[in-house]
């Protein structure tokens, strides 16, 4: 019996709990059919204490085997608001600075790797996302990486005393560590791709550009990346006025006498009535987060656009794209249809086109209207021009558009693409949705699979399957049941756009 026991544990540790010894220690993951999967392992320090504002610090070693079965705690944010970054330890939720693996193979595979940067509006981020589950990319031969990293105030506000970008300054650290250990759980330190969606595509086009990142990924995916970067004097406007909420200042002394709960309040309150800042912070404020990158001439110099366009990243292979109804995630959610004075707002302070806007959707609605100019505005034209810097600098750079959706209602809305490249959305889910359309639930799985395959060949060898963008011809992949190459799609945003220039967000005016 004794014998029977010990062939059973070393099967378990070899077979079904397999160990991998990192820079910093071992440990111990679980089998889950063919994919192998680490959750929470440690990249960084816990931010709390004196480093809870601070730049991340590298994980200290430890000794004995740590187990990698559980997703670590999520960031501060709205639904995580205990102990984490006060110094406490009641939920155990310090360890917040974490990362997860699923890989094919252990061996000496040397795998594209895959590192995704979720969105979602620079105020939340939680790598345990079921949504978020890289088993599938993982089955299509690479090896995937997921990260939490700090949102909100600890992440993106402006804060006199420590460094901006902290949320991004942890995506570095994060690659840090797959630069340092990912070749032990099967993948290619020198064929890293950073692939992210929302706030995660900004901050890819960010660490594009920013020196602090420079050698850490090899290739880059931007989906429906927002075109908001934040100058000092505009993120430092934004920060007061949340600080204000609490009777202070937004230094670093006066911030961390404060707990997660009650900066989230903050942040909340001023959510709330963001949109009576428009005229001093201008169009920032009609969207739905008061956090971008803060472009502070230093941990990020300068605009994506710009900087892409003087060749910046002209080494880094480049995929970018948006959904064709990007919008619609926004308008489809009870109560989003909007209100006569929401569209007024929106044509007078995101575009001084609206007349062309009537002329090129001449059937549209306003409230039609509203949702093409904010979707060209926010997601699309940003996209779009990011791809014209890229070439414009000398890189390679493919463009797509996924225009596919199961119903009408809610379209090819913003976030879709995420639900189609994990696929997590399934058959049946769509086929349960009361306005999916009649071959809705076969075409999803076919248009997740065309997606996933251009993913994995593009990390693998730079191509993902159709001819380079070019401003001329302007290839794009247009994501459809049966996808197809074609000039960009957009064509009547893109006239109206065309001399506009995505540059850094400032103050309108100072009081």
């Amino acid at each position: 019996m004794q014998t029977f026991g010990s062939r059973e544990s070393e099967y378990l540790r070899v077979h079904i709990e397999p160990e991998i010894r990192t820079a910093a220690g071992a440990v111990r993951g679980r089998r889950e059919n063919d994919v192998v999967v680490f959750r929470g392992i440690r990249y960084a320090e816990p931010p709390v204490g004196a480093r809870r504002f601070a730049a991340p610090v590298p994980v200290r070693r430890w000794d004995g085997v740590r187990d990698a079965m559980d997703f670590g705690p999520p960031v501060p944010q709205a639904s995580n608001t205990g102990a984490v970054m006060s110094g406490g330890t009641g939920d155990g939720s310090e360890d917040c600075l974490s990362l997860n693996v699923w890989s094919p193979d252990l061996g000496a595979a040397r795998l594209p790797v895959l590192v995704w940067i979720q969105g979602g509006t620079y105020l939340e981020n939680n790598s345990a996302n079921p949504h978020c589950d890289g088993a599938l990319i993982a089955r299509s031969g690479a090896v995937v990486v997921s990260m939490n990293y700090r949102v909100g105030v600890d992440g993106f506000a402006r804060i006199t005393g420590v460094p901006d970008n902290r949320g991004i300054l942890d995506q570095i650290a994060a690659l840090h560590w797959v630069q340092n250990n990912i070749a032990a759980f099967g993948g290619d330190p020198a064929n890293v791709t950073v692939f992210g969606e929302s706030a995660g595509g900004a901050c890819i086009a960010a660490l594009l550009v920013m020196p602090l990142a420079a050698g850490l990924f090899r290739r880059a995916i931007c989906q429906s990346m927002p075109g908001t970067y934040f100058s000092e004097r505009l993120a430092t406007e934004i920060s007061a006025t949340i600080a204000i909420e609490l009777g202070t200042e937004a230094t670093v002394g006066d911030l961390a006498r404060f707990p997660p709960r009650a900066l989230t309040d903050a942040t909340d309150a001023v959510i709330r009535k963001i949109p009576d800042f428009v005229d001093s912070w201008g169009p920032m404020a009609l969207t739905p987060t008061p956090f971008s990158p803060i472009v502070d001439g230093e941990i990020l110099p300068r605009a994506p656009w710009r900087a892409l366009a003087d060749g910046a990243a002209r080494d880094i292979d480049l995929l970018i794209g948006h959904t064709r109804d990007e919008y619609r995630l926004y308008t489809s959610r009870p109560g989003g249809n909007p209100t006569d004075a929401r569209i007024t707002a929106a044509f007078t302070h995101l575009t001084t086109s609206s007349e062309l806007y009537r002329i090129a959707y001449p059937d549209a609605t306003p409230a039609q209207r509203f949702e093409v100019l904010n979707s060209d505005w926010l997601f699309r034209m940003p996209s779009l021009h990011l791809a014209d810097a890229a070439h414009a600098g000398g890189g390679p750079v493919w463009l797509y558009e996924l225009a596919w959706s199961f119903n009408s209602e809610e379209g090819a809305s913003h976030a879709l693409d995420v639900l189609l490249l994990f696929g997590t959305l399934s058959p049946d889910e769509v086929r349960a949705h009361p306005s999916a359309h009649p071959n809705a639930a076969t075409e999803i799985t076919h248009v997740g699979q065309d997606m996933r395959t251009d993913w994995v060949s593009f990390a693998t060898t730079g191509e993902p399957g159709w001819a380079p963008y070019d401003p001329v011809t302007r290839s794009t992949r247009v994501y459809t049941a049966a996808p197809t190459t074609q000039p960009y799609p957009e064509e009547r945003s893109r006239r109206i756009w065309s001399t506009h220039r995505f540059d850094t967000l400032d103050l309108l005016h100072t009081d």
